[in-house]
C-alpha cells in the first residue's frame, strides 16, 4: 500500500534489551568477557523489515541515559524509526546469553524487572501520531507477559490499529519466565488475538497458550522430524477460536541437537500453504529465528499480494539465514534471500 507514490509505513512496538552473550560457546562461568548488543522481538522484527527496504517505526519506552542512547543508535543504523519512543523510568532491560551447543542447550537469563517499559501505562503513547500513514501493526506475547501496563498499552495500540483499519499481527511468543505480575497468558492473550488479521507461532505456544494441539501425534516423540502437513490441525483450530485471522502461521523447527535443526513452515488461508524445509547443520546463533520470519513474512506479505506460497517461502529462506548471523538481527538482504530462495545455499564467496 502506497499514499503519494511512498510506502506506508509498518509499526512494532515492544521491549528491547541489553543482550550480553558469553563468547563462542563458552559458559556463563568460564567466561572473562561478554559481547554487548541489543535485542528483543518486535525490534528484530523492524530491522529485518528496514533492512528490505520497508519503511519501519519501533515504538517502545526507555529512559534518559547513555545506554538508552546507544540502544537508539544502533537502531537508526539500521534505518529503522525512532521519532516516537516514548522517554522516562529507570533502565534498559537486560537479558544474558549462554549458547549451547551439541546435547547442551542454550541458556537465557533475565534482567529486566521495573524496566522503563514494564512500567509503560496508557495514555504515555499517541497512538493515533503513531499510526498516521501506517499500514500494519506487529506486537509480540512477550509484551504483555512484561507486565499489566505493558498488556493495556498494547492492547490500546491494538484497539486503535483496528478502527483505523491497520492490519494486526502477533507472534504469541509464549515465555514461561515473564508471566510473574498475577496473570497468566491464557487470561490476556486471547482478548489481543482476537483483534489480529494474522497469527505467527509453533506448536508449544498454541499449546501453552490456548490448549491447542496437534491432533494425532505428539511433537515431543518425533525425533526432530517434522512434517508440514501434521500441524494443519493447529492452524485450523487457531482460526476457528480467531476467526478475524485471515492467516494462520505456523513455524517448524526440528530439533536434533542445539547446532543442528531442520526448519520450515506452513500456512493457513484458504488452504494449507507448505515450505521447504532446510537443513541448518552448522548454527551460529538460533535466537531471533522466530523473529526474522515474521520480518521475512510482512515483507512477503505486503510484497506478493495473494501469493501466500511466496511470502511463506520468502519467510522460512530469510530466517534459515538468520541462523548464521551473530546477535537477535538478521542483517541480510532480499538479494540474498532470493539467492537462497534459487537454490544457491553454497555459500561460496561472492565476487
Amino acid at each position: 500500500m502506497q499514499k503519494n507514490g511512498i510506502m506506508k509505513k509498518v509499526v512494532t512496538f515492544g521491549e528491547i534489551m541489553l543482550r550480553l552473550a558469553t563468547p563462542g560457546f563458552q559458559r556463563f562461568i568460564q567466561s572473562s568477557g561478554l559481547n554487548a548488543t541489543f535485542g528483543g522481538g518486535e525490534a528484530n522484527v523492524a530491522i529485518s523489515l528496514a533492512n528490505f527496504g520497508i519503511p519501519v517505526e519501533y515504538i517502545t519506552r526507555l529512559p534518559n541515559n547513555d545506554i538508552a542512547e546507544w540502544c537508539i543508535s544502533e537502531l537508526r543504523k539500521y534505518n529503522v524509526g525512532t521519532t516516537k519512543i516514548v522517554r522516562g523510568g529507570d533502565r534498559v532491560g537486560i537479558y544474558f546469553l549462554e549458547t549451547g551447543a551439541v546435547a547442551r542447550a542454550s541458556k537465557v537469563i533475565y534482567d529486566r524487572a521495573n524496566s522503563s517499559i514494564a512500567e509503560i501505562k496508557p495514555g504515555m503513547v499517541d497512538w493515533e501520531e503513531v499510526f498516521d500513514d501506517a499500514q500494519w501493526f506487529h506486537w509480540t506475547g512477550i509484551t504483555p507477559a512484561i507486565s499489566q501496563g505493558a498488556a493495556d498499552v498494547c492492547l490500546e495500540a491494538v484497539n486503535v490499529a483496528n478502527r483505523l483499519g491497520i492490519t494486526v499481527s502477533t507472534d504469541l511468543n509464549y515465555r514461561k519466565n515473564l508471566w510473574k505480575y498475577g496473570k497468566k497468558a491464557s487470561e490476556i492473550m486471547p482478548g489481543l488475538v482476537e483483534k489480529c488479521d494474522v497469527i505467527l507461532g509453533n506448536e508449544e505456544d498454541a499449546e501453552k497458550v490456548f490448549g491447542i494441539k496437534p491432533e494425532g501425534f505428539e511433537v515431543a516423540h518425533t525425533a526432530g522430524e517434522i512434517h508440514a502437513a501434521d500441524f494443519e490441525s493447529v492452524c485450523v483450530q487457531l482460526k476457528k477460536r480467531f476467526p478475524k485471522a485471515r492467516k494462520v502461521i505456523i513455524t517448524l523447527r526440528g530439533s536434533i541437537n542445539a547446532n543442528h535443526n531442520t526448519w520450515g513452515g506452513v500456512l493457513y488461508a484458504d488452504k494449507l500453504y507448505e515450505s521447504a524445509t532446510y537443513d541448518i547443520t552448522h548454527i551460529v546463533d538460533r535466537v531471533g529465528g522466530g523473529d526474522s520470519f515474521m520480518g521475512g513474512l510482512i515483507y512477503g506479505l505486503l510484497t506478493y499480494p495473494g501469493n501466500d506460497q511466496k511470502a511463506l517461502d520468502f519467510a522460512v529462506a530469510a530466517s534459515c539465514l538468520k541462523h548464521t548471523i551473530h546477535g537477535d538481527f538478521n542483517l541480510v538482504g532480499v538479494s540474498e534471500v532470493e539467492t537462497l530462495l534459487k537454490g544457491d545455499g553454497s555459500g561460496r564467496v561472492q565476487r
